[in-house]
């Protein structure tokens, strides 16, 4: 099955760790967003072991603003996954740091702000 040409260059555009561990799974392209959905790819825990952890769906979406492409605002759409300790009952996830603190900015792009603004602007609520 040929891949969907959108995907994997939205692909290109991530940091090499992002698709490590997230796969896209949905581009859309409007005239002033270009939108990727981001899916946590399932490779367990650090710390657990297979038979240790239960899947349990997904964390509600977070939204994550980059740089913009092409005159388009780039948002990323991140599904994180959610297990379960098999034994406990308790909820567990990897940790993750790709959102500058205070921000809704990727790291790369609220340094970059900084840098140009001095500052990085409030945009406000995504919508």
């Amino acid at each position: 099955m040929e891949k969907n040409p959108y995907i994997e260059l939205a692909e290109c555009l991530l940091p090499e760790e992002m698709i490590e561990y997230f796969e896209v799974v949905k581009v859309e392209k409007t005239k002033e967003t270009l939108d990727v959905t981001l899916e946590e790819r399932d490779k367990g825990v650090e710390g657990y072991a297979p038979e240790q952890l239960r899947p349990n769906g997904f964390y509600e979406e977070s939204t994550v603003r980059d740089y913009p492409v092409r005159g388009r605002k780039m948002t990323f759409h991140v599904k994180r996954r959610r297990w379960v300790e098999a034994e406990s009952g308790k909820s567990v996830s990897k940790r993750w740091d790709i959102v500058a603190e205070g921000t809704r900015f990727s790291k790369g792009f609220a340094a970059f702000l900084k840098g140009m603004l001095g500052q990085i602007p409030d945009y406000g609520p995504l919508s």
